[in-house]
């Protein structure tokens, strides 16, 4: 068996794609076999091997203790008989699937195949991209032939980028393969790292469509939550307070209203709703979710607005100081933050805001959104504070530090825009702040 001589040392384990899915997994592997970590990006790869963990998912330590053998070598991927191919699948500007980076990676595995090697996929895909668009890729690119030359896989990702409890060890590990012998071997290599064992779908197709819904499903009950969010503030109920009394129930899901980017939540639905689409079937509920989860930056900088208008604040030029610019807290990943909304949203307004990130890739914020972070230092003589992200550096601030931040003039009109609800709102009001949470 393929398990036996990777076990053995015989044979090596590759991965295809080192970010923030890919490399926990290559480390993890790496206690227990021979790993090949590939990525196109030779920079990340150069970092890699001085001990730096850009991504912070397994952090510096580990990394340069780990034994990967990083490489941007694609003829290295000829050394290993279980290839992973963990690379993003984002969409492009009209909320289609872009499939070019899982495309991409299959090229490059197949010109680099060879026979008696599983190939698994770990990317987030709608049904039947591993077996009609991608096995297609590995026959052209390799001259072999699927289910005689090499086989395929599917086991997707489930790894919570920032999530330090939640984590590849600790998670059922969904299994699939295009056969039986596939299947076993697959589940049996991925035992040797996930904890909390493995569950064997079915099918490829039945392991990337429950993929594909688990991100689907937050995301509709997230949109819920927006939706009652605008509801109640019409209303002028506070929507925290809704959910608290409600949570009390036993079988109340608890999710809260929020802005959903990365990439996954705010990506994935479009996967399912494009196959829905070539099916015959337009999504009526997933569609409409993502409507109103893709508005809530205009939401926060509408009611923004409307605060500074209540407080005599000039509109035009103010100033306002964002706090927190990746899509999730604690996590350098600005990939699909929906913090950009709410920044071109203010600049439809004239507003230029401060935007400051301790733990954001700065670097990656210039480049895919030229966005310039600031410091905390920066922060002053402001007119609002959007308290956008729920870093743990932004948590431990103080009200007192808060109110330096504001114009001397403003003392008694200062406002506070909490996205996340993380200030005790009482104690805001009481001290002058005009404050507003989603």
């Amino acid at each position: 068996m393929l398990y036996d001589e990777i076990v053995n040392k015989k044979e090596k384990l590759a991965l295809v794609g080192l970010g923030y899915v890919g490399m926990p997994i290559s480390v993890a592997f790496a206690e227990k076999v021979e790993v090949i970590g590939f990525d196109v990006n030779e920079e990340k790869i150069e970092q890699y091997k001085k001990g730096f963990d850009p991504t912070n998912e397994v952090g510096n330590d580990k990394i340069a203790k780990c034994t990967v053998q990083f490489t941007a070598d694609e003829s290295r991927l000829k050394e290993a008989k279980f290839i992973i191919v963990a690379v993003p699948t984002p969409i492009n500007n009209e909320h289609m699937p872009d499939l070019s980076p899982v495309e991409n990676a299959s090229r490059v595995v197949g010109r680099n195949l060879t026979r008696g090697t599983i190939v698994t996929y770990e990317s987030t895909v709608y049904p039947g991209v591993t077996e009609e668009i991608c096995v297609p890729i590995l026959e052209k690119e390799s001259g072999l032939k699927c289910g005689i030359d090499f086989k395929v896989a599917y086991s997707p990702e489930r790894i919570n980028p920032g999530d330090k409890v939640h984590r590849l060890e600790t998670i059922t590990k969904i299994v699939s393969g295009m056969d039986e012998e596939t299947l076993d071997e697959v589940a049996k290599i991925y035992e040797l790292v996930v904890e909390a064992g493995v569950f064997r779908a079915e099918s490829i197709k039945v392991a990337e469509a429950a993929k594909v819904i688990e991100n689907s499903q937050r995301d509709i009950n997230i949109a819920f939550m927006n939706e009652l969010s605008i509801i109640f503030h019409r209303l002028g109920i506070d929507t925290k307070a809704v959910l608290e009394a409600a949570g009390t129930k036993w079988n109340f899901l608890k999710f809260m209203p929020g802005l959903v980017g990365g990439h996954c939540i705010g990506v994935d639905p479009y996967y399912l709703t494009y196959k829905a689409e070539e099916a015959g079937y337009h999504s009526q509920i997933i569609t409409s979710g993502r409507r109103i989860n893709n508005d809530m930056g205009k939401f926060v900088v509408e009611s923004l607005i409307k605060k500074l208008i209540m407080s005599d604040i000039p509109i035009r030029n103010a100033k306002v100081a964002i706090l927190g610019f990746t899509f999730k807290e604690n996590c350098p990943d600005t990939r699909n933050t929906k913090i950009i909304d709410i920044v071109k949203e203010l600049e439809e307004y004239a507003i230029n805001p401060i935007i400051v990130d301790p733990i954001a890739d700065k670097q990656e914020a210039e480049r895919l959104y030229g966005v310039t972070l600031q410091n905390m230092k920066d922060i002053k003589e402001v007119d609002a504070i959007i308290l956008a992200v729920a870093h743990k550096e932004f948590q431990s601030i103080s009200r007192e530090s808060f109110d330096k931040m504001y114009r001397i003039t403003n003392q008694r009109r200062k406002v506070m825009i909490d996205i996340k609800g993380l200030l005790d709102k009482r104690e805001y009001m009481e001290h002058g702040y005009s404050y507003w949470r989603l």
